[in-house]
C-alpha cells in the first residue's frame, strides 16, 4: 500500500491502455496500484483464434503479475470496481470496500451491445474475454457433435448452419477461419455428416464488411471469404435470434450457432464520473485524455471519446497503447513540473486476416491483399504478442497448423448447463 507521502496513481484495467500506461510509469516516484477483475493481460486481437480452437488460453494471455514482477513500484490487485468517487477522490469496490487516489486513469475497454435487444445474448453469445472465447469454442464444436448425432436432415442441416453476425474484422476473422474448419480440420472425422456441407453466413448491416478499410479492399475481403465457402450478406439487419435461427428482412433463416460481434458499448464505469457520455456510453475527454473538470482522472482505450482532426480515434489496439503510454508520460511530467503535450495518436495501418493465407493490409495508403498480407499480418501479431513463449509457440502452432490444417486446441469442456467452460489443460 502507499505510504502518506507517496503519489498514489490508480490504474482500473489491466488491458493495453491500462498495461502500456503502468509501464510509462516503471521510473516515476510514484506507487501504482494496477486493478483488474481478471488476474491477466489478454491479447485480444487473436481471441477469436482461441474460439476457433487454434490457440490455447496461455498463448494470447500472461497473468499480469508475472509482467510487471520486476517493476517495484506496482502492487497488482485482482478485483471488480463498481463506482468512481471524483468528489472524494476514491474508487470504491463491489465488496462495499474504497481505496484513495492521487491520480486515476480508467481504462477498463469495452462490452458487447445489442442495440436494445438484450434478449439476444443467450442466443449469440460475443467475444471479449477469454471466457467468451472458451464457451464459443465449444459451442462451435458442439455443433458438429450434435449434427452427427442427428436423424432428422432438417435439424442436421440446421445444426451445420453458422450465421456471424458483424462483418468488422473480429466477424470477417471468425467466419473465414470456421470455414476453413468446416472443409479441411473436420475432413474425414464423421460418419454421418460432411462437416464441409455447413454453411457459414456472415451478416453485415451495412452496405460492406471492413467498412474501416478502403472499399477496395472491402471488396477483396468479401472476395476472400466467398473463395474460402463463407456466403456474405450486406445490407440486411438481423430482425431477430433465437435459438432456432436469425430473422433476415422477414425470413427465417435456420441457424442453431449465432455469434455476435456488431457491437461494442463501453465499460459502465464511466457513468460514475458525473459527465456526460457519447451514445455508446464513452467518456469524453480533452486533448490530454483528462475528463472535464477533473484533471487527476484519465480515461484512455475504448472507454475514451478522442476526436482527432475531426474524426475520432479507432478503437483499436494500438490506439489504446500510445493512449497509455501517453497517460504515465503525463503524469511524469507533471510530477517534474514539466509542460505536459496533448494526446497524438498515429496511425501505422489496419489489417485483417479472412483465413488461411488471405487478409488484407492498409499501411497509409499501401494497400495490398493475400498472401503477402496474410504473412504480414503473421509477423505484425507476433511481434506484438507478450513474453518468448507466447511468440514461439503462437508460431509454431501456426506452421504446423499451415502444413496440416490442424487446430491444437480441438478439445471440448465443461457441461450443457455451463455458461463457462474450464481452461484446466491449457487447451
Amino acid at each position: 500500500m502507499p505510504g502518506p507521502n507517496d503519489h498514489h496513481v490508480i490504474i482500473v484495467g489491466g488491458g493495453f491502455a491500462g498495461l502500456w500506461a503502468t509501464r510509462a510509469l516503471a521510473r516515476a516516484p510514484v506507487c501504482v496500484t494496477l486493478i483488474d477483475r481478471a488476474n491477466h493481460h489478454l491479447f485480444q486481437p487473436l481471441l477469436y483464434q482461441v474460439a476457433t480452437a487454434g490457440l490455447s488460453s496461455p498463448d494470447i494471455a500472461a497473468p499480469l503479475r508475472h509482467i510487471l514482477r520486476n517493476q517495484a513500484n506496482v502492487e497488482v490487485r485482482m478485483a471488480d470496481v463498481e463506482r468512481v468517487e471524483p468528489v472524494q477522490r476514491r474508487i470504491a469496490f463491489d465488496d462495499g470496500s474504497t481505496m484513495a487516489y492521487d491520480t486515476l486513469l480508467l481504462a477498463t475497454g469495452a462490452t458487447h451491445t445489442y442495440f436494445g435487444h438484450d434478449e439476444w445474448a443467450a442466443h449469440a453469445p460475443g467475444l471479449k474475454t477469454l471466457d467468451d472465447a472458451l464457451h464459443l469454442r465449444r459451442r462451435l464444436l458442439l455443433a458438429f457433435e450434435r449434427a452427427e448425432a442427428e436423424s432428422d436432415p432438417v435439424q442436421r442441416a440446421a445444426w451445420l448452419s453458422f450465421a456471424i453476425v458483424g462483418g468488422g474484422p473480429t466477424g470477417v476473422e471468425l467466419a473465414g477461419t470456421l470455414s476453413e474448419i468446416a472443409h479441411h480440420t473436420l475432413r474425414r472425422e464423421f460418419r454421418h455428416i460432411d462437416p464441409a456441407s455447413a454453411k457459414v453466413r456472415l451478416i453485415e448491416a451495412g452496405p460492406r464488411v471492413l467498412s474501416s478499410f478502403p472499399e477496395s479492399l472491402s471488396e477483396k475481403a468479401r472476395a476472400q471469404l466467398q473463395r474460402l465457402g463463407v456466403e456474405v450478406v450486406t445490407g440486411t439487419p438481423v430482425d431477430a435470434i433465437s435459438d432456432e435461427g436469425i430473422r433476415l428482412g422477414g425470413t427465417f433463416v435456420p441457424a442453431r450457432t449465432v455469434v455476435w460481434a456488431a457491437g461494442v458499448a463501453a465499460s459502465p464505469l464511466g457513468q460514475s464520473l458525473g459527465v456526460e457520455l457519447d451514445r455508446a456510453g464513452r467518456v469524453p475527454v480533452l486533448p490530454d485524455l483528462t475528463v472535464p473538470g477533473h484533471p487527476e482522472i484519465f480515461v484512455a482505450g475504448d472507454l475514451a471519446t478522442v476526436v482527432q482532426d475531426g474524426k475520432p480515434v479507432p478503437g483499436v489496439a494500438p490506439a489504446a497503447k500510445q493512449m497509455g503510454r501517453h497517460v504515465g508520460e503525463t503524469i511524469r511530467d507533471r510530477l517534474a513540473q514539466k509542460p505536459t503535450t496533448n494526446f497524438r495518436y498515429r496511425d501505422y495501418g489496419n489489417l485483417a486476416t479472412i483465413g488461411r493465407m488471405a487478409a488484407v493490409v492498409d499501411l497509409r495508403g499501401l494497400r495490398f491483399s493475400g498472401l503477402l498480407a496474410w504473412w504480414f499480418w503473421l509477423a505484425a501479431h507476433v511481434f506484438f504478442l507478450i513474453g518468448f513463449r507466447n511468440r514461439l509457440v503462437v508460431l509454431l502452432n501456426w506452421f504446423m497448423a499451415y502444413w496440416s490444417y490442424q487446430r491444437a486446441a480441438r478439445i471440448i469442456v465443461g457441461h450443457d448447463n455451463a455458461r463457462r467452460a474450464s481452461d484446466a489443460d491449457a487447451g
